[in-house]
């Protein structure tokens, strides 16, 4: 789709040609304001664009060998005639852009996000862009806040080099456009006396013409700065170069009330009746500094804790074994942290969080960074320690801190955490290996009980290796029908009759024979077979029911234990009723098991779920009492039938007595 035509063209093109900026090379500033956006995006490719009459100019960029394209196939061409952001999340799919030579071919653009950038006349002259070869799945309005930001920092480098190429222009020009700058322009003598002072000056530091013309220049200059400054002037008035003369350099200045500001200023120096003088272009540069502030911190910064992120973990870490140092890489998640937030709502989980980052920080030396990489898992990375156990003592530390309980809205509250621990150069030499052995770790504590630490090992590699062959293997298993069910008696005391079995799934694995559940359950329960496979075990459980009552065990009942994930799904009263209705059997010959860790993650949808299956005859079970945390208490709420009490639970009361 050929771009809109604008209107005031030949004006527009005018705009631009007041910054000279077409075919010349980019000052660094664009091209860290292009870097940064590439960062804060997280994509591939960013510039800023000159549109001319018939071509787009890539000024400034990064991930793009193209230095320029022709206005027809430029996206920008579209961003131009708009005042707002153009977003396209997948250029193939928009019918403006999707036979595009650069869609179709190099670069292969997907994503492309531009905001026009207007000269002070109103005219868009380019663009600031970021452009990705995948598609994207949204563009927010804090992006779009951020890309503006970034847009207003371009703008302000741009208009800078407008000032500058009109000044180099003639003196005469410079007096007029300073006359109406909205840029302080201050002209002084070889003296240091002032000799021009327009409005915006005025407005910068709050004395009008008539009061600041004939004055010292020292009438902005902070009083801690001035004898650097006199002594500047001396060096002039003996023949010496002014230092800032063609430098653009940040500056604090003084207002009229006493109150210092930075400001950015620009010197030039031509002659006047045979001697110097002198003028600064001044502007101020508090917003700039407040954007530049804000945007550092997204970039940097973790937004509630204000922990470093996730890149400055990496970078801090790469650079530490870089420099083949030893440092000890410490990764926690706190538990408990999720009822919490189902329980409290986030506006207390976000309270939990920043508490536990302030007691990070208050176990950790100056020198070492804790970081959070998201949710509720932080890094703690401490250079120059390569001892197991000095870095179990700081574990240690921070499972006692995080432990203590804080208090939020009237309510005390407790999390714990645990803890995984890599060590450099021992478990790797580049920070991907580490941060992966960490987590290894971290995985391990949590699986042994959590609130506790446990150090790196190379069987943990070689045990989460087989953990992920067994779930790519999972998708063949169910496709291949490998599950198969076995079925444990259930045996009346009094009498020794049979009432009934629990169907227990086994994996007939191809290679590795039979596989009891210990050896890959855990495994399914995470995958996205999980509830797949749950929905089978109840099916095929209550055929064999049907069948053995039909053989004679007209009181037979099946125990089929429940997962998660059936759970979770929000059909569980439907998903029964449909496996009963379709085998044939009675709801009296179905007893559903549920366990600890859906009943302490209960719900008031799963209580109705259960009560509705209950109020039509099935019997409700609880598995395994006694090995875990749930009450009677708490088991109250549900509508249960009947309660499975552990062995060892059993066996150790006895004991006792």
């Amino acid at each position: 789709m050929r771009p809109p035509v604008l209107i005031e063209e030949d004006d527009r093109v005018a705009a631009l040609a007041a910054y000279d900026l077409v075919d010349t090379v980019p000052a660094p500033a664009f091209t860290q304001i292009v870097s940064l956006a590439t960062r804060l995006f997280d994509v591939p490719t960013a510039f800023v664009s000159l549109v001319d009459r018939s071509r787009q100019i890539f000024h400034a960029k990064v991930g793009l060998d193209l230095c320029e394209t022709d206005r027809e196939v430029a996206f920008c061409s579209h961003t131009i005639a708009q005042r707002d952001t153009l977003v396209v999340l997948d250029a193939t799919l928009d019918p403006r852009f999707c036979d595009n030579p650069l869609v179709v071919g190099p670069p292969y653009i997907r994503f492309y996000a531009g905001i026009p950038l207007v000269a002070p006349s109103g005219h868009a002259v380019g663009t600031l862009c970021l452009v990705d070869t995948r598609p994207h799945h949204g563009f927010s309005a804090a992006d779009q806040t951020i890309l503006r930001n970034l847009a207003d920092l371009a703008l302000d480098r741009m208009e800078l080099r407008r000032l500058q190429v009109a000044e180099r222009a003639s003196h005469a020009r410079f007096l007029q456009i300073a006359s109406t700058s909205p840029n302080g322009i201050v002209c002084a003598d070889a003296a240091g006396h002032i000799t021009f002072w327009n409005d915006a000056a005025e407005g910068l530091f709050g004395y009008c013409a008539t009061e600041a013309v004939g004055q010292s220049i020292d009438l902005v200059v902070p009083e801690r700065m001035r004898r650097g400054h006199d002594g500047g002037l001396h060096r002039i008035a003996a023949g010496g170069e002014p230092r800032l003369l063609g430098k653009t350099v940040e500056l604090p200045a003084r207002h009229r009330d006493g109150t210092e500001f930075p400001i950015e200023l620009s010197l030039s120096r031509w002659e006047e009746q045979g001697q110097p003088a002198f003028g600064a272009i001044i502007r101020d540069i508090r917003e700039r500094r407040a954007n530049e502030e804000r945007l550092f911190r997204l970039a940097h910064l973790d937004p509630l804790t204000e922990l470093p992120n996730r890149a400055v973990l990496r970078e801090r870490l790469t650079e530490i074994v870089t420099a083949m140092r030893a440092v000890s890489v410490l990764m926690f998640d706190l538990d408990g942290f999720k009822e919490i937030n189902d329980s409290h709502g986030h506006a207390t989980g976000d309270a939990a969080l920043k508490a536990m980052a302030a007691r990070l920080l208050a176990c950790v030396r100056p020198i070492d960074t804790v970081s959070r990489l998201g949710g509720d898992e932080f890094v703690l990375i401490m250079p120059d320690i390569g001892d197991p156990l000095r870095a179990a003592a700081v574990a240690e530390a921070i499972i006692t801190a995080v432990a203590e309980p804080f208090e939020h809205a009237g309510q005390t509250l407790r999390v714990g955490t645990s803890v995984g621990i890599a060590l450099a150069p021992a478990h790797g030499e580049n920070a991907d290996d580490l941060l992966s052995c960490a987590d290894l770790a971290l995985y391990q504590a949590k699986s042994e009980g959590r609130h506790c630490y446990r150090l790196f090992a190379p069987m943990l590699r070689e045990r989460a290796q087989r953990t992920r062959t067994l779930r790519d293997e999972l998708g063949r298993a169910v496709e291949n029908d490998e599950f198969v069910l076995f079925y444990q008696p259930q045996v009346r005391m009094r009498d020794g009759a049979l009432t009934g079995a629990e169907a227990l799934i086994r994996w007939q694995h191809p290679e590795r024979g039979l596989l009891a559940p210990g050896a890959f359950l855990d495994v399914l329960d995470k995958s996205r077979y999980a509830a797949q496979v749950g929905d089978w075990v109840l099916r095929t459980a209550c055929r064999q029911a049907v069948a053995w009552r039909a053989a004679g065990a007209a009181r037979f009942r099946i125990g089929v234990n429940l997962c998660s994930a059936q759970v979770q799904r929000g059909d569980l009263a439907e998903t029964v009723q449909v496996a009963l209705a379709e085998s044939g059997l009675q709801a009296d010959g179905l007893e559903l098991e549920i366990t600890e860790n859906i009943v302490l993650r209960h719900d008031a949808q799963l209580v109705v779920a259960l009560r509705n299956l209950r109020e039509v005859g099935v019997g409700i079970a609880f598995d395994d009492y006694g090995t875990g945390y749930a009450s009677l208490s708490l088991l109250k709420r549900f509508p249960l039938t009947r309660l499975k009490i552990d062995r060892s639970f059993v066996t150790g009361k006895l004991a006792s007595h």
